[in-house]
This record gives C-alpha cells, structure tokens and sequence, in this order.
C-alpha cells in the first residue's frame, strides 16, 4: 500500500475506531470490550445479571403492544450504541436489527427486550472475532430467512454471513421489502442478496491476491 499511497507506518494496530486489535502466535483477535463496558456502564447495567441469549426465543415484538411509551431519546442513544457494536458481533446483529425498527414508537416492552440484550452483552464482553495463521482462505457463506416475522407489516427477514479461513467478515440481518408469499419465497430473496454480497466479496478478494478458485 505505500508503494500507492502516501502514508506512514505507525506499527502493529491495537485499537481503531473503538475496536480492540491483539495480535499473536494464534492470530488476529479484534474484539469491542472497552466499548461494551461503556455502553453498559452509561446504561447503568454494568452490575446487571447476564442471561445466555440476546433474545427470548419465542418473542415477537410490534408497535402498538398498548405497553407504556417511552423516552424516545434513550432508546435512540441505547440503539445507537449496540448498532456500532455489531461491527465486530455479529451474535447480536439480528436482535439489533429488530429492536431497531421500533425507534420511532418505542414502548417499555422493546426497552426492556433492549435492556436483556445489554444483559446478553455483559455476559459475553469476551467475545472476539479470531482469524486464525493458516495456509487455507476458503471462502463460505451462509444464508437464512424467516417468514412473517414483523407482526406489524407481515415481512421477513433475510440473514446471512461470510468467513474466510477462521473468521467472519461479513454479515447482515435486514428485513425483506416486499411480503414473500411463502418460506420457499423468503429463502430465495435471501439466497438472493447473499449471492449478491458474495460475488462483491470475490471480487475484492481478487484484489487482495486472494482469488477463489473455487465455488463458494
């Protein structure tokens, strides 16, 4: 890169824009703990007990739940917060990408799903993502979809992440814009924006000298 750019090499990175960097005889671990006690402490859950996952399972959040409003400027700064933490946790990208959708009506039922997925996060303030030494690149993704999941509009959601050798480098949870019809209907659009996202990748990994000769 500096043979193109101008630039100066200020040695091994160990934090960037709020992301933690350590590198070793096992690889690259980047990881967001120092922003996540942040979070957690502005929130005032820093003593908070943890729970195992970032959601109930069988939730399903809506609009108009007849619960309490309530401060709208809170719930937009908690989202905010837990959104850039999803730059290196992918775990909690899906239950982000729901609670956002309900910024501009939200009531104490999403702030309290909100507040369990801080619980999550103290639980799991370790979490790295890890890219292991190796001589293997192999290029895979994955895709997945409910179906009807927004009560409020009836759309789903299409999901889907990319790993190279060890580690995730791509990921995305976001709901479909238009109603599919069935979950063979839902699984082809996300199918198809994974596709999409892949050969975008192959492209950039051509770039780095990284060609996947291989289908992915």
């Amino acid at each position: 890169m500096m043979k193109v750019f101008e630039m100066t090499d200020l040695g091994i990175m160990a934090y960037f824009l709020g992301m933690e960097v350590r590198q070793d005889h096992q690889g690259v671990f980047i990881c967001q703990r120092k922003y996540a006690k942040e979070i957690l402490k502005k929130f005032h859950m820093e003593n908070c007990k943890s729970v195992s996952t970032p959601m109930n399972q069988n939730e399903r959040l809506c609009k108009e739940d007849g619960a309490k409003k309530v401060e709208e400027a809170v719930y937009w700064s908690l989202i905010g917060c837990l959104m850039y933490l999803t730059t290196t946790r992918p775990d909690i990208l899906h239950a982000v990408s729901v609670l956002a959708r309900f910024s501009q009506a939200a009531s104490e039922e999403h702030f309290i799903a909100a507040k369990r997925l801080l619980r999550y996060v103290k639980g799991t303030i370790d979490y790295v993502v890890l890219f292991k030494h190796g001589q293997e690149f192999n290029f895979h993704g994955f895709s997945n979809s409910d179906w009807g999941g927004s009560l409020d509009d009836m759309k789903s959601t299409s999901g889907y992440c990319f790993t190279i050798g060890s580690g995730m480098i791509s990921w995305s949870s976001k709901k479909q814009d238009i109603v599919a019809q069935s979950t063979a209907e839902a699984e082809f659009i996300a199918a198809t924006a994974t596709v999409n996202q892949a050969l975008w990748l192959r492209k950039i990994l051509n770039d780095l000298c990284l060609e996947q000769r291989r289908s992915t």
